[in-house]
C-alpha cells in the first residue's frame, strides 16, 4: 500500500517553503511511488488577501527588521493558540475537505498554525501521524511546539534543547537537520582553497537591505574577488547592480534553482539570516557573512553561525568588506577556520533521512 503524505506550507517565509520542498524532493528520491501532496492552504483559501498579507509581512521584516520582534515576543507570550486559530472557518473547511479526499497517513507541517487547525478538525486522535518540521534555530517561538504532535523535527541540538526546556518529551524530538534540497547531497566538500594564486569566490544573495546593495556590490567588485550576485525576482534592482558592478567580472543572476551548486562553488556567502539561507550555507559547508537579521526568529539563525565560529554578522557595506578582507588575509587563515567549523554542522542528506523516517512511522 502506498504511503500518503501531505506536506503543508505557507508563502510567508523562505524557510517554510524551502523546508516543504526539501521534504517533498527527499520523498521523491527515496520513495518515488509514494503519494505526496504539497499544499499552501492559506494561499488556496484566501487568494489575493493572502498575497496582500504576504507582501505586507515581507515589507515589514525587510525594511524594519527590528519591528517584527514585537510581534514575535507577543506570540511567545500567548498561551492559547487554539483560540486564535478558531477565527479561520473557511481555512478549516478547506483543510477538512482535503483531509477527507486525500486521507493522509502522515501530515508534515512546516508552518506553525496547521497542527492547531488539525486538532480542531480531528480532535486529539487524528487518523494520521502529525509531524512538525521546525525551521528556526535557537530562538524557536513556542507557537511551534505548544501544539499536539507526534514528532517535532529540528535542525540541530541547540533547537532540540529549547523544546526539551519547553516540556516536550525527548522521544518526540528528532534531530535530522534542516530539509535542504537533496541536491546538496550530490556535492562533496572539494572546493579549492582560496589563495593569492586562485580565485576567491564570493556569492552575495540580495534578499533584504536592498538600499545598500549597489554600494556593497561596488565595494566588493573593487576588491577583485570572483563575485556572483543573485537578485532573485527583484528585476527592478538589476540596472543599479549592473551600474555598481561596471568594469568588473561580476556575474548577476536572477531567479535560479542552481543555489546548491553555486554555494558549493563559493568560498563565502553574504546574505540575510533566514532559516533556509543559513541552513543551505551550512549544508554546503560555505562560511557566511550575515548582513541582515530580522528580530525574533532570525536572531537564532545568526547566533548559530556566530557561536559555531562559522562566520560573522556585519551590517554596513564597509563592515562586510572588512570581514571579506579578513577572511582571505594571511593565506585565508580565518576562512579556513570558519570552513572547518561549518563543515561539522553540515547535514546535506537531511531531506533524505527525513523521508526515510516519514515512511517508517
Amino acid at each position: 500500500m502506498k504511503k500518503r503524505i501531505l506536506i503543508l506550507t505557507a508563502s510567508f517565509g523562505e524557510g517554510h517553503n524551502s523546508a516543504a520542498r526539501g521534504v517533498r524532493d527527499g520523498l521523491a528520491r527515496v520513495a518515488p511511488t509514494a503519494e505526496v501532496e504539497l499544499r499552501d492552504l492559506f494561499g488556496e483559501t484566501y487568494g489575493s488577501l493572502n498575497e496582500f498579507v504576504r507582501k505586507a509581512y515581507l515589507a515589514l521584516i525587510n525594511r524594519w527588521p527590528q519591528s517584527w520582534g514585537y510581534v514575535y515576543r507577543w506570540l511567545e507570550r500567548k498561551k492559547d493558540f487554539d483560540k486564535s486559530f478558531r477565527r479561520f472557518p473557511r481555512l478549516k473547511e478547506h483543510f477538512a475537505t482535503l483531509l477527507d479526499r486525500f486521507r493522509p497517513d502522515v501530515i508534515v507541517s512546516t508552518f506553525p498554525p496547521f497542527p492547531y487547525l488539525l486538532h480542531q478538525i480531528s480532535g486529539p486522535s487524528p487518523d494520521c501521524k502529525n509531524v512538525v518540521v521546525i525551521t528556526d534555530s535557537i530562538t524557536v517561538n513556542s507557537i511551534w511546539y505548544r501544539c499536539a504532535s507526534d514528532y517535532f523535527l529540528v535542525p540541530n541540538e541547540q533547537s532540540a534543547a529549547v523544546l526539551r526546556a519547553g516540556g516536550i518529551a525527548p522521544e518526540k524530538i528528532k534531530i535530522f537537520g534542516f530539509p535542504v534540497s537533496p541536491k546538496f547531497a550530490d556535492f562533496t566538500q572539494d572546493r579549492q582553497l582560496p589563495s593569492h594564486n586562485s580565485e576567491r569566490r564570493v556569492l552575495y544573495m540580495i534578499h533584504a537591505a536592498t538600499s545598500g546593495a549597489p554600494e556593497l556590490v561596488e565595494q566588493l567588485a573593487y576588491l577583485g574577488v570572483d563575485l556572483t550576485v543573485t537578485i532573485g525576482r527583484a528585476n527592478e534592482l538589476q540596472p543599479a547592480i549592473e551600474a555598481a558592478a561596471a568594469n568588473s567580472k561580476t556575474k548577476i543572476v536572477g531567479w535560479t534553482d542552481e543555489l546548491p551548486r553555486m554555494l558549493h562553488e563559493s568560498h563565502l556567502l553574504i546574505g540575510k539570516a533566514g532559516g533556509a539561507t543559513v541552513q543551505e550555507t551550512i549544508a554546503a559547508g560555505c562560511p557566511m557573512i550575515i548582513n541582515h537579521v530580522v528580530s525574533g526568529q532570525e536572531e537564532g539563525n545568526a547566533r548559530l553561525i556566530v557561536e559555531a565560529n562559522s562566520g560573522v554578522i556585519a551590517y554596513s557595506p564597509a563592515e562586510v568588506v572588512m570581514q571579506v578582507q579578513r577572511a582571505f588575509a594571511d593565506g585565508a587563515k580565518q576562512w579556513r577556520e570558519w570552513a572547518a567549523n561549518i563543515s561539522r554542522l553540515s547535514r546535506p542528506r537531511a531531506s533524505l533521512e527525513i523521508a526515510g523516517f516519514l515512511l517508517s512511522i
